[in-house]
């Protein structure tokens, strides 16, 4: 079982479309959504479909899926975060909105083996930045392998009993983790629609069951494209700025 990881598309029609296009040349078997579907690009509508068109097998909501259907307010959220995410609930129809609204809250029990949420374990909009935040993760986790994202980063901690997660690059755009067989391993592939970890690239996972190995991967997508959108739906041009620095 290969399973299609993707987190944090935020409305970023381009970068999805170029995940899901080398994604099928790698081969994966169903597919897992840790949220925030919407919020900061200019295409929610599109971004929607396409996910749920995926039928994952397991999706949680995201902070600012939460804040466009209305179950918190924008007033969470900075200027540029709020005039977006505003936006997004008013180009939305009430279909999409409803839909937003129906995600499942995180965690999220995926196997025996995998757990999902979109912050933390113990708090959906905490965010994992270090070792400190990630140790309160794993003691919390149910199931050896915890998959998250919010941070926009890519990261892996592990509490193994032995080797610690060893990663060996092996191509220019992808990473291969292999993950201890006992202890416990939380794990964000990265965000596929506004990464900050420096690179502009789409960032999402692949993970072989069988194996134990999960594939943090990259893709080049047309950030040009992605900040005309951002920019035509009259948003601040802070958003479409930091898609080509990775911020």
């Amino acid at each position: 079982m290969r399973y299609l990881i993707i987190s944090d598309i935020h409305s970023n029609l381009h970068a999805l479309d170029a995940v899901l296009k080398e994604a099928k040349t790698v081969g994966y078997d169903q597919v897992i959504v840790l949220g925030d579907l919407v919020g900061y690009g200019g295409d929610p509508e599109a971004v929607i479909d396409r996910t749920l068109a995926l039928e994952p097998v397991a999706i949680i909501r995201g902070n600012h899926d939460k804040v466009a259907a209305g179950i918190e307010p924008s007033s969470l959220f900075n200027d540029a975060a709020r005039v977006s995410i505003e936006w997004t609930a008013k180009v939305l129809p009430p279909s999409h909105l409803r839909l937003l609204k129906n995600l499942a809250k995180g965690p999220l029990t995926v196997t025996k083996d995998i757990e999902i949420c979109h912050g933390a374990p113990f708090d959906e909009d905490y965010y994992i930045f270090d070792a400190d935040d990630a140790l309160k993760a794993l003691q919390i986790a149910t199931a050896p392998l915890c998959l998250y994202g919010h941070t926009h980063v890519p990261a892996a901690f592990s509490t193994s009993g032995d080797a610690p997660p060893t990663t060996t690059a092996s191509e220019e755009n992808v990473d291969k983790l292999k993950i201890a067989d006992a202890g416990r391993t939380i794990i964000n592939v990265g965000s596929v629609g506004q990464p900050r970890d420096g690179d502009s690239r789409a960032a999402y996972g692949v993970y072989d069951v069988e194996s134990r190995v999960m594939e943090f991967r990259r893709v080049r997508y047309d950030v040009v494209g992605a900040q005309s959108r951002i920019t035509d739906a009259g948003m601040p041009p802070w958003l479409a700025l930091r898609l080509m620095r990775g911020q």
